[in-house]
């Protein structure tokens, strides 16, 4: 799988699978050892298991998010891509956007990530 093609599967997978809430299709994307950034000083997430522990913590807080993903920018086997959603997030209208920078291995899963 190109980088290209890892990375539009990551936005589209985003996009749908944050939409329905579902966790396991967002997890499939990133390798067993994935390093999730979120924040400049906060420690990464580590693994599957903390990715899943990121987006089930973010998922409790969010209700009927509406997401868009912009076109990636490739280079070598890295990606960026720009997004939005439009949520409430405890009780309370937000409208969230940012960029995520990502690093795909061979076969097309996230090694890195950094928001």
């Amino acid at each position: 799988m190109t980088t290209g093609q890892a990375a539009r599967r990551w936005a589209e997978t985003w996009q749908r699978a944050w939409e329905a809430l579902d966790l396991d299709a967002i997890v499939a994307l990133y390798a067993p050892d994935a390093l999730l950034s979120t924040e400049p000083f906060r420690e990464p997430y580590r693994g599957r298991s903390g990715v899943r522990d990121y987006v089930s913590e973010a998922f409790a807080e969010e209700e009927a998010p509406r997401v868009w993903a912009g076109e990636p920018i490739v280079d070598g086997d890295r990606a960026s891509i720009s997004w939005w959603a439009s949520l409430r997030e405890n009780g309370a209208d937000t409208t969230l956007a940012g960029t995520s920078v990502l690093r795909f291995d061979d076969a097309g899963q996230v090694v890195a990530q950094w928001d």
